[in-house]
């Protein structure tokens, strides 16, 4: 069995993102967050034009074109290979050695699409929930797997 310091966790969503350690009383600790700079953007801000626009085959009318895709969600994916590539920096840097990622499935799956081979290698595991607003001290049963309780004195 592979000895690891305590594992950096990621915890993030489309938005927002965490970088969590464990102290030396093995409490849960934020040391970073980030926030998507499209968090509260309007969808007419995000695109700089409207939707195409077409004829009806059988009379003189026009439709909008609906777009393939939602530009929040190109935003997220952004946010999610951003992260990735800071941790990425942190992995290539020998300042992480195991990792633990939670994110919701879609936005998890995006993360580790955009993570280096090297910074793949050292995930620990990983869970498909959302808990990027749960605090720091309501996360421990969720990643119980990964990381020890508590030290109460």
């Amino acid at each position: 069995m592979v000895v690891h310091r305590s594992p950096a966790i990621v915890v993030l969503d489309g938005e927002r993102a965490r970088f969590i350690r464990q102290a030396a009383d093995h409490g849960l600790h934020t040391r970073e967050s980030l926030i998507s700079a499209a968090v509260h953007t309007r969808t007419s801000e995000l695109v700089t034009d409207r939707p195409g626009r077409s004829f009806e085959s059988a009379s003189p009318t026009r439709h909008a074109i609906t777009p393939r895709t939602d530009p929040h969600e190109v935003e997220k994916t952004r946010f999610a290979a951003a992260v990735a590539a800071r941790i990425n920096t942190a992995v290539r840097d020998g300042s992480v050695d195991a990792l633990v990622l939670v994110a919701p499935p879609p936005v998890l799956a995006d993360l580790q699409d955009a993570l280096s081979a090297e910074a793949a290698r050292i995930v620990v595991g990983t869970l498909g929930k959302d808990l990027v607003k749960v605090p720091d001290a309501a996360l421990q049963p969720h990643l119980e797997e990964w990381v020890r309780p508590v030290d109460r004195p």
